[in-house]
């Protein structure tokens, strides 16, 4: 009688723990519905037909960053056990960088349009996984591997292509400079459709990757040897999800430039929110979060600040505060 009672107590504990998630994931969908429909109809003034395809071509990128980015953060945080990590430490948007600036030294403006923006977004997704692939095989495959060496070498290579890419463009022609500064940040008002479908279908197979691996994931956030006592492959497990993680970044990369601080901002907002690191909840929660900021941002930008601002640089900026705050709150604890 009392093994019956207690596992009716957990089965009720368990079914209000479901509802209150469902809800709150519920209410973020809204919240997300609401700010797409702002975005989609407010101020429309031309033709509506021009105007949703513009816009709908912008929400489309939107949701490819936020799905690409807030789901890498996550499973990053999780392989690491770090929720003040992203994956820029793995050098890719330094890599990034430093492509564009030695495509422009040596090509020069009129050449890298010439070269087509498919070949060249396949080269930035191509060099950015094969270095990231070729660091982890390095570093993680040996009997000494370690995970926190590969990112301790993952931050080193990103100085290394941060002062590689500063020396390029000293030596750019000052003409060429102002197209390379426009590559240095994400644009999101700059839309190049023919990417978006390589990107679609990328992000695709990583988020169905990802969702399929999502109870994997919550054994491994209790840790290496929680996760190898209970049967887990964990070095082959870490390594097909860190390859998966470096694809996603690299396409968003590749679509709107480099976004250090949102995949952590909308992370951290996902767990907060859902009150759970239950990946099931969380890898849902974070890609709508990513839809609101980006979405919501837009919004304000456009119809309060009249384009007065990026919004990329408006959430690097919210989030670097929110990564020197958890930086100062781990710090207390």
């Amino acid at each position: 009688m009392a093994g019956d009672a207690s596992k009716a107590l957990q089965a009720g504990a368990w079914t209000r723990n479901w509802s209150r998630q469902g809800v709150r994931l519920t209410a973020l969908a809204v919240l997300a519905a609401v700010t797409l429909l702002a975005f989609m109809t407010l101020g429309v003034e031309a033709d509506w037909a021009f105007v949703l395809q513009h816009r709908g071509t912008k929400a489309l990128t939107m949701l490819v960053v936020a799905c690409a980015l807030g789901m890498s953060t996550v499973v990053f945080q999780t392989v690491t056990h770090n929720t003040i990590l992203t994956p820029a430490v793995m050098g890719l948007d330094a890599l990034y960088l430093f492509l564009q600036a030695v495509l422009v030294l040596v090509l020069g403006s009129v050449g890298v349009v010439q070269l087509g923006l498919l070949p060249k977004y396949g080269l930035e997704i191509v060099l950015m996984v094969a270095l990231s692939v070729a660091l982890m095989r390095w570093l993680f495959t040996g009997h000494a591997s370690s995970l926190h060496l590969m990112l301790l070498v993952g931050m080193v290579m990103g100085i290394l292509f941060r002062s590689m890419t500063s020396f390029a463009m000293r030596m750019i022609d000052p003409n060429e400079f102002a197209t390379l500064q426009d590559r240095m940040f994400a644009n999101f008002n700059t839309i190049h459709t023919q990417l978006l479908l390589p990107s679609l279908v990328v992000l695709a197979l990583g988020t169905a990757f990802f969702w399929r691996r999502r109870h994997v994931l919550d054994v491994l956030a209790l840790g290496r040897d929680a996760a190898v006592n209970l049967g887990v492959h964990y070095q082959r497990q870490v390594l097909q999800l860190l390859v998966v993680m470096c694809a996603m970044v690299a396409i968003s990369t590749a679509l709107v430039g480099p976004v250090t601080f949102f995949g952590l901002l909308v992370a951290n907002m996902a767990y907060q929110w859902m009150g759970t690191r239950r990946h099931a909840w969380v890898l849902p929660a974070v890609v709508l979060w990513g839809c609101v900021l980006l979405l919501a941002g837009q919004v304000v930008l456009e119809r309060v600040l009249g384009f007065n601002s990026a919004l990329s640089v408006v959430v690097e900026f919210v989030g670097g505060l929110v990564f020197i705050y958890l930086l100062m709150r781990k710090g207390k604890q």
